[in-house]
Parts: structure tokens; sequence; C-alpha cells
């Protein structure tokens, strides 16, 4: 199977090429990407727990769901696929925002990131892929909030990053 590609970006998000996943988390590069933060009828946020077999950050939380889209892709059909893909639902899904950031991580990777921030609402089980989701469950974001503060360790690198600025555009909203 050929490498997932990603799309590589100015900062304004404008495409300037492609490359391998793995070599553009390698070499820090800016790329293209999306999270998912699906919410159920009581505001409560659906985490995911990554699979333990995930490459990097295995059995940490993350958001609903979080990938990179695919050339011709837009981002909504992007979040919409990776949905799908991870936790077997499908829901309507609006882009909140974008930002930049940079993770890097103790195995040489690092995620350096344009991310677009989609929020969906589904109040249904999903149906996880076992090959990426451990296992899921919905928090109401104030509890998210204490959790990371007193658990970091449990929580994707990323998702604290994407967490603290969707909460702090919450608050000042």
């Amino acid at each position: 199977m050929k490498e997932e590609q990603v799309i590589l970006v100015n900062q304004n998000d404008e495409p300037i090429g492609v490359m391998p996943k793995m070599e553009a988390h390698e070499k820090a590069l800016l790329h293209r990407a999306f999270s998912v933060f699906v919410f159920n009828d009581k505001g409560e946020l659906m985490l995911q727990q990554r699979a333990a077999e995930k490459y990097h950050s295995p059995n940490l939380w993350t958001n609903t769901c979080c990938s990179h889209q695919r050339e011709g892709e837009n981002n909504i059909e992007a979040g919409k696929r990776r949905l799908k893909e991870e936790m077997g639902f499908d829901c309507e899904l609006k882009e909140v925002f974008s930002f930049i950031y940079k993770a890097p991580f103790d195995n040489g990777l690092t995620e350096h990131e344009l991310d677009h921030v989609m929020v969906g609402y589904f109040s249904g089980e999903p149906d996880i892929n076992p090959e990426e989701v451990a296992s899921y469950k919905w928090m109401p974001l104030e509890d998210i909030k204490a959790d990371i503060e007193h658990h970091q360790e449990l929580y994707t690198a990323w998702f604290k990053i994407i967490f603290n600025e969707y909460y702090q555009r919450l608050v000042s909203s």
C-alpha cells in the first residue's frame, strides 16, 4: 500500500507540494490537517483512545478524530471520511477555526500542522475501528480541562494544544 501523502502548505494555507506523511513529520514541515470534535445532545465531547498499535501516542486519549486532507479533498469531506473510518458514523460537520501548531515527540517526529478544527453533533453509539481506536467516552468540556491539568500524560500532545485553543475561543466568544 502506498504511504499516505500530506499537503504541504505555507502560513496562508496555500498548497506548496505533497510529501509522504512520515517524511513530513520527520522534517517538521508545515502541512494541512484537521481535527474533529463531536458533541452529543448533553454537550459532552466524544474522546477516542488511540489503539495500542498506533506508531505514536498509542493508548492516549484524544479528540473524536483527526487526520490529514488528501489532494482534491476539502476539509469537510476529509473530516467526514476519517470520522467514518475511525468511529464508524456520519454526521454533519462545520469548520469553526484553523490555526498553526507545532508539537515535537520523543520518537523524533514532529506535528507541524495548519489544523482545521471542525465540530459535529451525534448522540448514538459509534462503531469503532479497532485498528485505529481502543475505546471512546463522552466527557463535559470542564471535566476534560480539569483532567488534562491533573493527568496530562493520558492525552495526546496535539489534543492538549487543540483543546486549549478550542476552549479559549469558546470562553472568549
